[in-house]
């Protein structure tokens, strides 16, 4: 059995007590982020239906046309581009969901750019 990081538990627990708290409605879905060593996903989440209603992550087509340089600078893009795709489904307003994350450099990044781009939280 495969051993798990002491940081990687805590951030689950993180998780865990967050989601008892938000939860993405139809009128107002969920942003949840996940970031790993090199790139950063989000998902606009509609947990009523259990529906992804959108994803976008620095390893998407449109983020390798882009020459942005840097994790940082790619997470506010990533967070550009999903506001513009959300705009496109009608998606206004949403609840954040950092994932465990401290809000700060790659997560305020994101959730920066998708305010910029015009989504509300």
């Amino acid at each position: 059995m495969a051993k798990t990081h002491p940081s990687l538990i805590a951030r689950q627990k993180r998780v865990k007590r967050i989601r008892k708290k938000i939860s993405g409605t139809p009128e107002r879905p969920r942003l949840r982020v996940f970031k790993s060593a090199k790139h950063i996903y989000a998902q606009i989440i509609d947990d009523a239906a259990g529906h992804t209603l959108l994803s976008m992550s620095s390893l998407d087509k449109a983020m390798q046309d882009s020459d942005v340089k840097g994790k940082t600078a790619q997470a506010h893009q990533v967070g550009l581009l999903l506001a513009g795709k959300a705009k496109e489904k009608g998606i206004a307003s949403v609840v954040f969901d950092r994932g465990g994350y401290i809000y700060h450099g790659r997560v305020k990044a994101l959730s920066d750019g998708a305010r910029e781009g015009g989504l509300e939280f």
